[in-house]
């Protein structure tokens, strides 16, 4: 089978969860023989005196993404698109980063080297950025031979309905996160109205928890047969003691890890760290990660007098993520709207007892982690307490994370990501 597939990024080169899972689907497809053609927007180099910096996850030579195997770089045929697209941008961040580039002269490369380019300027916003991105998925359609068309959230969307329209092929859409997630009640109505389109133009509808399946019945109308849950999973690849990192047993290390932004709830980690911070002042605490809230979480740590155990390490990736992970003593994810949520699987994956949110769609298949309401901040910081005083707690959930995670894999999401493909492809 042939599947032409429709994302924002690729590894080693990504903002969140949602590069990681394109990755791993794509691996678990390949070892089915699904061949797959991935199709990832390019922010061109800039040059080196440019005040932005654009990552452009098609410069990225195909045996550098991490896969050994012979037979997956045969299957997976990434193609990049000249685009200045990236997951989790708003509108306003797009308009700034336009803005930027064209200061520093930065325009779309030529088709080069398989480089499939749209026109010579960017779209003057987001939104037409997004169509304009779509305009290969006709290039693709006509060109070549494919069973499958599968698009990851929104702003593939219109990539997937051009590429139908086009080849006659069906469509999948898969629902990672909705606009209500990323923006709350007064998200963009246009991204809406384009997540309604691509939803209702699909022949099936993949979400990746029960909770998303949810909003998209009630917000969008969207039938219920025609939506199917698949959660995400985890890969445990590299071992704590390959970083050669020994937790300071008087030192506890408390992670939050993710995008700071309202859907993460960085500020409720905040406030629990000054509560925890006064029954336990020898903690520590870590907020990794960039986001539209970081400069008023720092602001609020300095109002509480926490700097000296509290420490902001910015956006980091690949081996600094992992060695994170292996430092910390307990990871927090309090979101406040989180379809699935990857990170508390990965800190699992890494021996690390995780606290999540009740509203986090990742809640469905970690069973016995302990589970809050987000906006309990004495519920929160009672927990972390008890975690890092009650070695037998932290023991205890531990060896309950390990049982999930051997059940927990990305070979059984691609199985019925395979099993959706089979359906809607019956003759």
């Amino acid at each position: 089978m042939r599947v032409l597939m429709f994302g924002w990024e690729f590894p080693p080169h990504i903002s969140g969860g949602l590069g990681t899972a394109c990755q791993e689907i794509t691996r678990a497809l390949t070892r089915r023989k699904v061949q797959v053609t991935f199709v990832v927007p390019k922010a061109p180099p800039a040059p080196r005196q440019s005040p932005v910096h654009l990552v452009s996850a098609a410069d990225v030579p195909a045996g550098d993404t991490g896969y050994a195997t012979e037979s997956f770089l045969q299957r997976l045929d990434i193609r990049p698109v000249a685009s200045l697209l990236r997951p989790y941008l708003t509108v306003p961040e797009y308009r700034q980063m336009t803005e930027c580039s064209t200061a520093a002269g930065i325009a779309p490369q030529s088709r080069h080297g398989g480089v499939f380019s749209s026109p010579s300027t960017y779209s003057p916003d987001l939104l037409a950025e997004v169509a304009r991105y779509s305009n290969v998925a006709e290039i693709l359609s006509a060109k070549e031979h494919f069973d499958v068309i599968h698009a990851h959230d929104w702003m593939t969307f219109l990539a997937g309905i051009r590429a139908k329209r086009v080849s006659g092929r069906p469509l999948v859409v898969h629902i990672h996160s909705l606009e209500c997630d990323r923006s709350g009640a007064g998200g963009n109505p246009d991204i809406v109205h384009i997540e309604k389109l691509g939803m209702e133009a699909a022949d099936h509808v993949i979400a990746v928890s029960h909770y998303t399946r949810q909003q998209i019945l009630e917000r969008y109308g969207i039938a219920p047969e025609k939506v199917t849950v698949i959660h995400n999973a985890v890969s445990r690849r590299r071992a704590r003691a390959e970083y050669r990192v020994e937790r300071n047993p008087d030192e506890k290390i408390v992670l939050f890890l993710g995008r700071i932004t309202f859907q993460k709830g960085p500020d409720y980690f905040v406030e629990a760290a000054s509560r925890v911070l006064a029954r336990m002042p020898d903690a520590r605490f870590v907020m990794a990660g960039v986001g539209d809230m970081l400069p008023r979480m720092i602001e609020r740590v300095a109002e509480l007098r926490l700097g000296h155990r509290f420490h902001f390490t910015g956006f980091l990736k690949g081996q600094d993520v992992e060695r994170m992970y292996a430092m910390s003593d307990l990871y927090v994810m309090p979101s406040v709207s989180e379809p699935f949520g990857i990170s508390p699987l990965e800190a699992m994956a890494y021996d690390v007892p995780v606290i999540v949110s009740r509203h986090a769609g990742v809640s469905e298949v970690i069973r016995h982690a302990l589970k809050v309401d987000f906006w309990n901040v004495d519920e929160i910081a009672d927990k972390i307490l008890s975690v890092l005083q009650h070695p037998a707690l932290s023991a205890e959930l531990l060896r309950n994370s390990r049982q999930e995670l051997r059940t927990i894999c990305w070979n059984v999401a691609a199985g019925r990501i395979l099993d959706v493909y089979r359906r809607i492809t019956r003759p």
